[in-house]
């Protein structure tokens, strides 16, 4: 027995000890700029000037009365939630489409093909897009244009009512291979003989998803969420590199006006309020997300 409780010891610490290099370059990589952000948030520290001082809750408070800020908000929720949106949809479509292909080199190419935007840098994926979109000689306009779909060049990333959905359209192409690949992965786990036995039972081809295809799933796209969800708010080179916010901050998410804040007007002290007040939404949104997770793990229990 004291033999078997030193083995088990032992072999925790080694895992720890293992863990422990991981961990320190996390933690000294982590630690310092949150609490450096947090502490600037309450000062008037400006990239100008070396002298600040304790301003308490000012910053807060004049960002949370700020009409740019709840145009970012607003923009931020609007390009999250509909880019998770199509992300999950089509990446669960492909996913279910890629699990049907039979024959190992079909299978091959059809997954090379999907990944092919997720293996380009995000900055180039800007770049391609902004070319093609172009509103003077970009291949998408020109395209529409001859064939009598629109009345002249379409401004995609000009026209206010036509950015953010563009950006989105972006979005949901560039991070869908992601969600499929994972997805993916996930039903290949799924044992063939539980299908067999709901097609025993009588059960059809939508009761055999609903029963044994999402319970087993769930989880993984649950997770998925969760990252993308902490990814795409916080999105900032794909906006900043096709439209940089405009026009007139149409497409300003948080990311963007916290940017400017800090770089464009030198305000740090208020940009790192604003970071603050992300990190607290990103963390309560964080948090209902992993009790949905977990309430759904104690239902497969």
């Amino acid at each position: 027995m004291d033999l078997r409780h030193t083995f088990r010891r032992d072999r925790n610490l080694t895992r720890w000890l293992f863990v422990l290099p991981a961990m320190l370059v996390v933690i000294s990589l982590l630690i310092y700029p949150v609490f450096s952000t947090v502490a600037n948030s309450f000062t008037n520290r400006t990239l100008i000037r070396p002298a600040y001082k304790f301003t308490g809750l000012t910053n807060y408070i004049n960002i949370l009365k700020d009409v740019e800020f709840h145009n970012a908000f607003f923009n931020t929720i609007v390009w999250t939630f509909f880019s998770l949106l199509g992300q999950v949809v089509i990446g669960f479509i492909g996913a279910l489409c890629l699990n049907k292909v039979r024959g190992k080199i079909p299978r091959t190419i059809y997954r090379i093909c999907m990944i092919i935007p997720w293996a380009f840098p995000s900055i180039a994926i800007a770049l391609v897009w902004k070319w093609l979109l172009n509103g003077i000689y970009g291949f998408i306009p020109s395209m529409l244009s001859q064939l009598n779909l629109s009345e002249g060049m379409v401004q995609f990333l000009s026209t206010p009512h036509l950015v953010l959905p563009t950006l989105v359209f972006v979005n949901i192409w560039f991070g869908s291979p992601l969600i499929m690949v994972n997805t993916y992965a996930a039903l290949q786990t799924i044992p063939q003989d539980q299908y067999e036995a709901a097609q025993i039972d009588g059960a059809n081809a939508w009761q055999s998803f609903r029963a044994i295809t999402i319970p087993h799933i769930k989880v993984v796209i649950g997770l998925l969420v969760v990252l993308r969800t902490i990814w795409v708010f916080n999105s900032f080179d794909i906006i900043y590199m096709m439209t940089a916010g405009g026009p007139a901050s149409v497409s300003t998410t948080m990311s963007i006006y916290i940017y400017k804040l800090g770089w464009t007007s030198r305000m740090t002290g208020k940009a790192s309020a604003a970071a603050v007040i992300l990190l607290i939404f990103l963390l309560v949104l964080c948090a209902v997300y992993f009790l949905l997770l977990r309430r759904w793990e104690k239902e497969d229990l």
